[in-house]
């Protein structure tokens, strides 16, 4: 059985548990960064069958704190167990769970949990390659395969009794090759139950291709930088940054756009370097590039790294173009916030939104077009900011597979799995995703909400 314990019918606060006859098993256990209250920021650790004393293994499927930034709380909460994750997960989750501590504390909304569970959870975390199979419980065997999202990202597959069911678990992923990473696996040894995410499953997600995002946003940079403004891209800290950045290195080094500081702020430099220094989990492209040709383009002179508040104000005061690159991706606290003040009352500056902006998020309030923000000015007084800037949002960055790639995820899925569960997607596209498999694909599909429990055997 599998128990939804967040992120069903939402994104956010992803969690589920796995219960065979001899397990009970956890998979991700995530935070919703952009909740405003605590009742829906949080995963359903209350669930009736869920108890803390009985669970045998945490799996995380990527870094992303959605998935992942609720874990420390198992340990404040009395759990000793196995996390297991693959190597670059487990270094980036660790960057961003302290990172989410920090902007906690910074912002006075303290997490229920602290630095020390942080290190607790990392302790008992056990990493994996893609490919290697592990026993993780009396009756689960589990292997990782790639998932194309970001650094790390994982599909799990479980191999549950003795192969009397296997479920195979998506967590957020990309079925097309992109500039950091290969496309999403694709044949498992035995697949009855995939259980899949659906944030752009709706009829309306269609994408446009990565060739023409990368197109659309290099025009959109060289107007603004044309007119003498600057480029603010809100971005999370891991995945989309490495992508705009390996993308942004090309076309300058080619001379295709013009030669402006690329700042980068917030926890996109310490990610990067852990993009660095696992170089075998990037596509064959920029391995190519870092092994045979001498080039990173991380580490290329283009980038500055941006250190301080005064860093910061310099920046924006000066009469430079530039493009910034920062976080938070959603506009949800963190440096980008900064910077959006100061900027959003020129017009000639541009705000470029290149990843997903949840409900309730400010980023999503700015993308639906509210003209008057109000936020606190420099002196810690609140005001309404007027927003002057260009905003666009340009799709086709994603790390999520959009709606035609997902159907034919599950088209071209080897074996072709009896049952389909959608989550990690907004009610709505969760059951459009669901139906048009069902109706495609003949595949019996379910769309559970949170707390609801599906018996998959």
């Amino acid at each position: 059985r599998v128990t939804s314990m967040g992120g069903f019918k939402e994104v956010g606060r992803s969690s589920m548990l796995l219960q065979t006859p001899n397990s009970r098993v956890l998979l991700d256990c995530g935070v919703n960064v952009a909740a405003s209250d605590n009742k829906n920021a949080f995963p359903y650790l209350n669930a009736p069958e869920f108890s803390i004393e009985e669970l045998d293994a945490v799996i995380i499927s990527h870094a992303h704190l959605d998935h992942c930034g609720f874990v420390p709380y198992l340990f404040h909460y009395g759990y000793d167990g196995p996390v297991y994750c693959t190597t670059p997960t487990r270094d980036l989750t660790t960057l961003l769970q302290f990172d989410h501590l920090d902007i906690a504390h910074r912002e006075g909304n303290p997490l229920p949990f602290t630095s020390k569970h942080v290190k607790e959870a990392i302790k008992h975390t056990i990493t994996l390659d893609y490919g290697e199979v592990t026993d993780i419980s009396p009756d689960i065997r589990l292997t990782l395969h790639n998932a194309g999202h970001i650094l790390g990202s994982a599909i799990s597959h479980m191999h549950i009794g003795d192969g009397a069911h296997n479920l195979v678990y998506t967590g957020d992923f990309k079925y097309e090759p992109s500039r950091l990473l290969e496309p999403a696996t694709i044949r498992f040894p035995r697949a009855e139950t995939v259980i899949m995410e659906s944030t752009y499953g709706g009829k309306e997600d269609v994408q446009p291709s990565r060739n023409n995002a990368e197109k659309e946003m290099m025009k959109t940079i060289y107007r603004t930088l044309k007119r003498g403004g600057k480029v603010l891209v809100p971005v999370f800290a891991v995945g989309r940054a490495q992508e705009l950045m390996v993308v942004l290195e090309e076309y300058m080094r080619h001379g295709l756009i013009e030669e402006v500081p690329i700042y980068i702020d917030g926890m996109i430099w310490e990610a990067t370097a852990i993009h660095t220094a696992r170089p075998e989990y990037l596509s064959k492209d920029l391995r190519d590039q870092i092994f045979h040709m001498g080039r990173n383009p991380f580490v290329s002179d283009m980038f500055k790294k941006v250190q301080n508040h005064d860093q910061r104000k310099e920046i924006v005061e000066s009469r430079q173009p530039a493009i910034i690159l920062s976080t938070s991706g959603m506009l949800t606290g963190g440096n980008s916030v900064e910077y959006f003040k100061w900027l959003c009352e020129d017009e000639k500056n541009t705000l470029i939104f290149v990843g997903y902006q949840s409900e309730g998020s400010m980023g999503r309030r700015v993308q639906k077009g509210w003209k008057e923000i109000p936020l606190e000015d420099d002196d810690g007084r609140t005001r309404q900011f007027c927003v002057k800037m260009e905003v666009k949002t340009i799709n086709g960055f994603s790390g999520h597979s959009n709606r035609r790639q997902l159907m034919e995820y599950v088209k071209r899925l080897n074996p072709r799995p009896e049952k389909v569960i959608t989550c990690h997607g907004d009610p709505y596209k969760a059951v459009d995703l669901a139906s048009s498999i069902h109706r495609s694909y003949k595949i019996e599909t379910k769309t559970p909400i949170n707390l609801d429990c599906v018996r998959i055997h």
